[in-house]
């Protein structure tokens, strides 16, 4: 088994598209640690139970400053050392192909070419990368100096030189909103099968789980395909009810993109076809809500702005309704929960680590890309609540990119007032 091997090296250009993007990133980073030593690892693979691991992902950060997204990174770590009082140099230490005379070759089942497919060696990798590659082994030699890998800070600062996506990155977040679109009709072609199936939830996600491997590394999380009163579940993922024709399924879901950026869209869709008048009272003012979210977006605005916006129509809708006494104050919070949005990139909830005066508190700018996702979750058993209103959950999300003078609708091919719903779902069942 050890030998006659024939040599198989990469060939052609392999340099990786954002390689240069990547090393602008980290002369960024290496702008806000100077004299440190910086740890970015990829992350190691976790036991899903005996000998079987969980699918790997390598971690954002190392991702969006080497570009390398693939399940081949496990265990690698990107060093940048210092070089200078204001500079660094980057060093991504690596596991090398497996041998072509060695044993891993063929026995080692986590890291054998044979068991889990090729590695690029430390020559091809510098090439896709341009980045200094080392053997793996000789990261555990680094001597000790000042090391930022444990302190909070890189973490924030990563967090919040991500916030602003380049050209490239909007692509791609553009490119898992178009995939995550068409997932959304494939749903819709498979409602007559998920609603004879006892199990139409989990069908559904299933459907929608097939277009994201297929099209990309697959969900960017996991599928709530919410029908009924389940909908009043923020993560609903168990997906594990019937559908019922007289009901509204909440389906929120997206595609990763192989680079790893992710969509994040949520439609709520009448699973006959057709809103009844109360799903469509609740619907509409979701709805209006959102479009009022909408139109708070712009440069130089709070990141806050947006939800009180969406909030104020929904705590007017509520009084109106006579839900509410009135709309003052945060009375509201009963039937939405939450907040109406979040950044949005290679993660879901996307540059978590950043200060608060940096996002949460600050204001947005163009290049940004977040969700606007206001709900209204009518608990089954609130007695606050006319029965004809109980188990009632519907919330609308959509991605847009701040641009120079308001926000730009990144998923607009997927419809979102009621009657374009309706004609949409009409159209891909056939009716």
């Amino acid at each position: 088994m050890a030998g006659n091997w024939a040599p198989t090296p990469l060939s052609g250009d392999i340099r990786l598209p954002v390689a240069d993007l990547a090393a602008a990133r980290r002369a960024k980073l290496s702008a806000r640690f100077p004299g440190e030593r910086l740890i970015v690892p990829a992350g190691e693979l976790a036991v899903r139970s005996n000998d079987c691991d969980y699918r790997f992902r390598p971690h954002s950060a190392y991702a969006w400053l080497t570009g390398l997204t693939g399940e081949e990174q496990v265990g690698h770590v990107l060093v940048m050392e210092p070089d200078g009082p204001h500079a660094h140099e980057a060093v991504l230490y690596a596991r090398p192909r497996s041998a072509r005379n060695g044993t891993e070759l063929y026995r080692d089942r986590r890291y054998g070419e044979f068991w889990v497919g090729r590695r690029p060696d430390l020559g091809e990798a510098e090439r896709m990368t341009g980045i200094r590659c080392a053997h793996l082994d000789a990261y555990g030699a680094l001597p000790s100096g000042r090391d930022a890998s444990r302190d909070a800070g890189l973490a924030t600062a990563l967090s919040e030189l991500r916030l602003v996506k380049d050209a490239w990155e909007i692509g791609q977040l553009q490119q898992a909103v178009d995939h995550t679109v068409a997932g959304f009709e494939d749903v819709v072609r498979a409602l007559p099968r998920a609603l004879a199936h006892p199990r139409g939830e989990r069908w559904i996600e299933g459907v929608f789980g097939l277009r994201a491997r297929a099209e990309g590394n697959g969900t960017g999380y996991e599928t709530i395909a919410a029908a009924g009163a389940h909908a009043c579940y923020l993560h609903w993922i168990r997906n594990e009810g019937r559908l019922d024709r007289g009901e509204l399924l909440l389906l929120d879901a997206g595609v990763e993109t192989d680079s790893l950026y992710t969509a994040d869209l949520t439609r709520t869709l009448p699973l006959s076809g057709r809103f009844s008048p109360v799903q469509r009272q609740v619907y509409d003012l979701v709805l209006a809500a959102q479009d009022a979210g909408i139109a708070a977006l712009k440069p130089g605005a709070s990141f806050r702005d947006f939800h009180r916006a969406g909030m104020r129509v929904i705590a007017e809708g509520l009084a109106e309704w006579g839900v509410l006494q009135h709309a003052e104050g945060d009375f509201h919070r009963r039937y939405t929960l939450c907040s109406s949005g979040h950044m949005l990139g290679l993660d879901v909830h996307d540059c978590a680590q950043a200060r608060a005066d940096a996002y949460l508190d600050g204001v947005l700018e163009e290049g940004q890309v977040l969700t606007v996702e206001p709900g209204l979750y009518l608990q089954p058993d609130d007695e606050t609540l006319p029965a004809e209103l109980r188990g009632i959950g519907v919330r609308i999300e959509d991605d847009l990119v701040i641009t120079a003078d308001g926000a730009q609708l990144m998923s607009h091919a997927l419809p979102r007032t009621p009657d374009a719903v309706e004609t949409w779902m009409g159209e891909l069942l056939g009716g």
